[in-house]
């Protein structure tokens, strides 16, 4: 029973004796506001929240999203080539690939690509 009793006294100290440490250890001071504050999205923090964005900043965004799924789209297909037809899964990429070549001309033609005008 005294084992049981120091062991868990034992225990309670180095936790303690832990999470004092990390709360000493971890203060921030008011030197590293700077570090702390959220930088995303191209949004300076210290703003206004209502401020309007860059139409460029979100097109780039939007484009990067489709592209990204494109990818996920395309990459399994070359792992189906085992069990399906490979003119069907040729076939099923060229159509999705020739989907987002046209989309990418529109949006060039658009205008939307144009990082300066």
């Amino acid at each position: 029973m005294p084992i049981i009793l120091f062991t868990l006294v034992l225990s309670l100290l180095i936790s303690t004796a832990l999470a004092v440490l990390a709360l000493t250890a971890g203060k921030k001071s008011m030197l590293d506001r700077e570090k702390l504050t959220s930088f995303e999205c191209g949004f300076d923090s210290k703003k206004k929240a209502r401020a309007p964005f860059s139409l460029r900043f979100f097109m780039v965004t939007i484009l990067f999203l489709i592209f990204d799924v494109e990818i996920t789209l395309l990459l399994p297909l070359g792992f189906l080539t085992p069990y399906s037809d490979p003119f069907m899964i040729t076939l099923t990429a060229s159509i999705l690939a020739l989907v987002l070549i046209l989309g990418l001309i529109h949006e060039w033609n658009q205008g939307a690509l144009a990082w300066v005008h």
